[in-house]
């Protein structure tokens, strides 16, 4: 595993804690969590919000039965960003662009990412597209921020497109770029 990308994503995570505290003087509150497990989580409150800190995975996530369920070998960057650590999605900026960094609530999180990752695959194979592996969404529905599978860049993408715009030549980088948005 790239242990740079581990380092460079936990503390943009650490960033973003701090950032929540100082702002709300509460832990970060994801939506829609109440009732799904997760090392993550720290205080339910009401029906659907949780109090959550991130949490470093003991062991690095495995990609095997993606990449036999596909028989493509996933890029290490990716491997590295999805499998260092369980939190919640980080709301960002990227050059003044905001965006939604997705992130693995739990191991159980990890299994369903790992099915849309294929299902995305799958389809791109199918329109012949170069295979890109989704990290973030925007406001724009079809719209993602992707690594590609081949080059390891970081790129916007529009889904069932050849349409690719190269935001950083790779993750680590990226990561370093973004801001904080809560």
């Amino acid at each position: 595993m790239n242990h740079n990308i581990a380092h460079t994503l936990a503390a943009l995570t650490s960033d973003f804690v701090t950032q929540w505290e100082q702002a709300y003087q509460s832990r970060p509150i994801a939506n829609e969590m109440q009732g799904l497990p997760s090392p993550c989580l720290q205080t339910s409150l009401g029906s659907k919000e949780v109090e959550w800190l991130p949490q470093e995975r003991d062991q690095v996530a495995d990609f095997g039965n993606l990449e036999r369920g596909i028989e493509l070998i996933i890029h290490s960057d990716i491997k590295a960003f999805y499998g260092s650590q369980y939190s919640a999605d980080l709301t960002l900026s990227w050059n003044n662009k905001p965006f939604t960094l997705l992130q693995v609530w739990s191991d159980e999180d990890f299994v369903t990412l790992q099915e849309n990752i294929l299902g995305h695959l799958v389809t791109q194979r199918r329109l012949k597209l170069k295979p890109t592996v989704f990290i973030g969404t925007t406001d724009a529905e079809l719209d993602v921020v992707s690594i590609c599978n081949m080059t390891g860049e970081v790129i916007l993408e529009r889904l069932g497109t050849a349409n690719r715009d190269v935001l950083s030549p790779n993750i680590e980088q990226f990561l370093t770029q973004c801001q904080v948005e809560v």
